[in-house]
């Protein structure tokens, strides 16, 4: 993966800036469709034989990079693909913080291959990687994370976002004396902070978009924390969608290598608006500035960026 990582990164790049005119507009189609077009035109320059794995629907739904789509040039290396052109629409259409657009890449057949669909999901950084369970409870879980990274439990932070789904949890945590980081829009890069020392974030947990969940699953496994996760198909059709995508039973738990079968994966983000760990654009009247993550799960390394881009005059 690591040769196509710079493709990648002009990709995210070129789709935030294309999304730029429709930040605090009101219009989260447009911003999501102007990022989506760029995406589509760009990572079909690439020269890789690449599918959208895990994307933002179905093939009726254009202009969405939707599940299955080939993209590419039909030469090279064959990829799954993991896509959000943008991974907080409506906190692009409100000119709101925490915006991004990113992709996760990994050979064929080692990325989960699932519908667009709500995820249940559970994270944690290094010091606690192998000792959280999906199927356990939240206080089991945060006695786990406590215990592994050695701290007492009021000295835990969990990041959670804030929902009405997300408020037993919230109060359960808060009860046992744990701090809790609420975040409004946008998962992947809340779930990967618990990979980042320096944020002092000891746990992820939510209920989020499925597409989120795999991206954040690379950006995890690469930084070496871990990751459970369990589909949550909310009717018959949803179901039989992910056994025809080869789930043999929809409801079971997906442990990290489940989610990412390989360590030759990459995840590339970039801030459209700011977030804990990326600037959003900032511009002037001759150039625009980017922000970007990379991370190579073959290096084990996160890498930030600034690109300038030149305005024509």
């Amino acid at each position: 993966m690591n040769q196509l990582i710079y493709d990648f990164l002009h990709v995210t790049e070129s789709a935030a800036l294309a999304s730029l005119p429709w930040v605090g507009t009101g219009n989260k189609f447009e911003a999501d469709r102007a990022a989506t077009n760029s995406m589509r035109n760009l990572l079909n320059k690439i020269q890789m034989d690449g599918v959208v794995v895990i994307g933002e629907g179905e093939i009726d739904e254009s202009p969405m990079l939707y599940i299955g789509e080939r993209v590419g040039a039909g030469t090279g290396l064959k990829v799954d693909l993991a896509v959000d052109p943008i991974d907080g629409t409506t906190s692009t259409s409100k000119g709101q913080n925490d915006a991004i657009t990113v992709i996760a890449a990994a050979p064929k057949g080692t990325l989960l291959h699932a519908p667009d669909m709500y995820m249940e999901k559970i994270a944690t950084g290094p010091k606690a990687a192998g000792k959280i369970d999906i199927n356990a409870t939240i206080e089991d879980n945060l006695y786990a994370v406590a215990k592994a990274s050695e701290k007492q439990l009021n000295e835990l932070t969990v990041i959670i976002q804030d929902r009405e789904r997300h408020q037993k949890w919230i109060e359960i945590i808060r009860s046992m004396g744990a701090k809790t980081y609420l975040f409004e829009d946008g998962d992947v890069i809340p779930a990967i902070s618990t990979c980042i020392d320096s944020l002092n974030i000891d746990l992820f947990v939510g209920i989020g978009g499925a597409p989120e969940g795999v991206l954040a699953a690379v950006g995890i496994k690469s930084l070496g924390g871990d990751m459970q996760a369990r589909l949550l198909p909310s009717t018959e059709e949803e179901y039989d969608r992910c056994k025809s995508m080869g789930i043999e039973d929809p409801n079971q738990a997906l442990r990290l290598e489940q989610l990412v079968g390989t360590d030759n994966c990459a995840f590339i983000a970039t801030g459209i608006t700011s977030n804990m760990l990326l600037k959003g654009i900032r511009s002037d009247q001759k150039k625009y500035i980017t922000h970007s993550m990379v991370i190579s799960g073959l290096d084990k390394n996160l890498r930030c960026t600034e690109t300038v881009h030149l305005i024509n005059s």
